[in-house]
């Protein structure tokens, strides 16, 4: 489990996938997620624009697990 943090409230699904690495390219992140292989908090996620908060557990096709953690200043 690895945690990204990010510097505002809230961050889309796909958006999160680059940050993290987890893909190159939008065009990656939005194959992955419409193919059904992200779950967001332990369900399906098929919204690419899906915002993820704080606590949120990303988890991609069994590749990575990824907690959001706010830190805003």
């Amino acid at each position: 489990m690895e945690t990204i943090i990010i510097h505002t409230e809230t961050i889309t699904l796909g958006q999160l996938l680059k940050y993290a690495g987890v893909v190159g390219t939008g065009a990656e992140a939005k194959q992955l997620i419409n193919d059904g292989y992200c779950l967001l908090n332990g369900e399906v996620c098929t919204q690419r624009g899906k915002k993820c908060r704080s606590g949120d557990v990303v988890s991609v096709d069994g590749i990575c697990e990824l907690v959001v953690k706010a830190e805003i200043s």
